[in-house]
């Protein structure tokens, strides 16, 4: 099994190893091929969580 780091390339919509796509289209990198899987989901759940704290602070 290949050993990561592993990254989510944007522009095909597949987890990649080291040697793949540009940096510009890709996220990671990730520890295990699992998390790279799971990229999307992360970044939209994190921006989610930012902004409910963002809505917080300012008093909403």
């Amino acid at each position: 099994m290949a050993q990561g780091p592993w990254f989510y390339c944007l522009k095909h919509r597949a987890v990649e190893p080291r040697d793949g796509c540009a940096e510009r289209h890709r996220l990671g990198p990730y520890e295990t091929r699992e998390e790279a899987e799971r990229a999307v989901e992360s970044v939209a759940e994190r921006e989610e969580r930012l902004e409910a704290e963002d809505r917080a602070w300012q008093g909403d």
